[in-house]
């Protein structure tokens, strides 16, 4: 930020809550707030509560996409759990449900050869749950927080926590505005500062305001590192006919034979197929390209033929947390909560982790109407949010698959001893609070995953794209409708360019290159005092903000931060 820009006077705006994030964690708090701020108005108004009323509260959710839903993405099949007690009416209420699962299955896919499991596996099945595009749900869940008046602000990236002490008291907002240099442009506005007297995180997988707030404040003391898994998915419209709706199905083995993972296949109304690929981030392979092995997942088949006379119509790529239990930070602080899985709330085991935001913002937004009805918002009062949570199936379902993703990574024949023991032992298995390093600790060397002429392996080729089924890596991000302003200014800082040119790509083919989903990073010839070597080139335009670069760089030398509001994906049907 140029001086100019560090004195420019902000303009603040009061408000009772701020909630970082409106995805279904926070639109679920905010939704919730409002309801249990309604009743006790109406309790107190016919004397069965004594007290105050809490009157028109001032309940902002601020968001960095251009609308709602534009930055999220998902499989996905939801559990409706805590959508029923949120909205009981939902389906009347006109909620965006593609259909409800009937049927599904598990296979093992070799190269050319598919095995289905004799029975579905507990974890996998579905049957009664919701396929839902998370995109359309978001939107829909956001109208219904603005018809109880909460305000929703899109556009708007949060950068900085607001202190007073170690208090957190709301929130700065980008500036917008800024050229490449950091400086005015002549439609330049600052950022706002937010006050509130409750704040609530809420930003999703690895928030970066968090991640800052996290850091200050000592949130994640005593807990494994966090990890995560890296998902792309693409719709696909099928011939007329095709496509039987309300099918979910599972796969293990081809394409992810060096990286832990499976795939999912979701059969949609209007003959659509979402088809999508799940990998560990804690992966030894340097190479690791899901977009690639979404790719190589077509060829197979059993999924070519299903696919087969189709045609991609949308792509996306996000990271989920994968370490449970033992990787939740503490939930809350004075003046503020976290929520969702910027909290790391997702079943793994289940491949579940919507109806966890939801339920996990609804216990927040229960916490802070206490708080305000209470007029305090420290620790002491918060803290009721996290013994909601220890309470409520958020516990139940995190508890017993606490050690689930530690276990997995160890290889899927390897483990299914252990998780088999876990499944009777609640979760427990041999060793209990199994430890996990970072992902970024676990890539290997090019030579020691691949050998030395492992760039010239057939499974690191990309399929013949054919602007059909299959894609280069910059046509599929085309797809995600992604766009950010060019004279603007990187929002991706990578720390050491040294580390890339002559350490990163000698020894790991310089790993970003590939398990960015967008393009964002590439090696191109180097010039001036290092011509002859390559050096990184980052094409934060492309970015559609999954945040596997701040996870996996093996140097972590990568850290991704909110560009200017509005920019990235725009996604209508993920």
């Amino acid at each position: 930020m140029s001086s100019e820009v560090s004195q420019i006077q902000r303009e603040e705006m009061e408000f009772d809550v701020i909630i970082v994030g409106g995805g279904a964690a926070g639109l679920s708090a905010a939704l919730r707030l409002k309801q249990k701020a309604r009743e006790h108005d109406e309790a107190v108004a016919s004397g069965r509560v004594a007290g105050e009323a809490l009157g028109e509260l001032m309940i902002a959710v601020i968001d960095k996409g251009m609308e709602i839903g534009a930055h999220s993405m998902s499989g996905a099949v939801m559990d409706p759990s805590a959508l029923v007690e949120l909205v009981p009416d939902y389906q009347e209420r006109g909620c965006p449900i593609e259909c409800v699962v009937t049927h599904d299955e598990v296979h093992y896919l070799g190269r050319k050869f598919n095995v289905k499991a004799p029975i579905t596996p507990p974890p996998f099945q579905n049957e009664g749950n919701l396929l839902v595009s998370l995109s359309k749900f978001n939107r829909w869940l956001a109208q219904q927080a603005e018809a109880e008046g909460v305000n929703v602000f899109t556009g708007f990236a949060a950068v900085e926590a607001l202190y007073d002490g170690e208090r957190i008291v709301g929130v700065r907002t980008g500036d917008k505005g800024l050229d490449k240099h950091g400086e005015m442009k002549p439609n330049f506005e600052p950022g706002l500062l937010l006050k509130a007297k409750v704040t609530i995180f809420a930003e999703g997988t690895r928030g970066s305001l968090f991640k800052q707030v996290a850091k200050r404040l000592d949130l994640f003391a005593g807990k494994n590192p966090g990890v995560y898994e890296e998902g792309v998915k693409e719709i696909i419209q099928c011939p007329p006919g095709t496509v039987k709706p309300g099918q979910v199905i599972h796969t293990l083995g081809f394409p992810l034979e060096k990286t832990i993972g499976g795939t999912f296949i979701y059969t949609l109304p209007n003959d659509q197929i979402a088809i999508g690929l799940v990998g560990y981030l804690d992966t030894h392979d340097p190479l690791f390209d899901p977009h690639r092995e979404l790719q190589r997942l077509k060829t197979h088949p059993f999924v070519y033929n299903m696919i087969k006379g189709g045609k991609v119509i949308a792509y996306g790529g996000k990271t989920l947390p994968a370490g449970g239990w033992f990787s939740m930070p503490k939930l809350f602080h004075d003046g503020m909560m976290v929520i969702g899985d910027s909290a790391m709330m997702v079943d793994v085991k289940r491949l579940k982790g919507i109806h966890l935001a939801m339920k996990s913002g609804m216990l927040a937004g229960e916490t802070a109407c206490e708080a305000l009805i209470e007029k305090d918002s420290s620790a002491r009062v918060l803290k009721r949010y996290s013994d909601r949570v220890e309470s409520s199936f958020v516990k139940k379902e995190l508890w017993a698959t606490r050690n689930f993703h530690q276990t997995l990574a160890m290889g899927i024949f390897k483990s299914m001893p252990l998780i088999a023991l876990q499944e009777v032992t609640g979760g427990r298995g041999l060793v209990d609070h199994m430890s996990s390093p970072a992902d970024w600790e676990t890539t290997e060397t090019l030579i020691e995953s691949w050998g030395a002429r492992g760039w010239e392996h057939e499974d690191v080729k990309l399929p013949t794209p054919d602007g059909e089924l299959f894609f280069d890596k910059l046509s599929s991000v085309y797809l995600t409708g992604t766009m950010h302003d060019e004279d603007s200014p990187n929002h991706l800082k990578v720390a050491n360019t040294d580390f890339c040119r002559e350490v990163c790509y000698e020894k790991y083919k310089s790993p970003c290159n590939h398990f960015c989903p967008a393009a964002v990073y590439e090696m191109v010839p180097a010039d001036g005092d290092h011509a002859g070597k390559m050096r990184l080139q980052v094409n934060y335009t492309n970015c559609i903000h999954c945040k596997t670069c701040d996870i996996k760089c093996p140097a972590d030398n990568i850290t991704w931060t909110v560009p200017e509001g509005g920019g990235g994906p725009r996604y209508k049907e993920t």
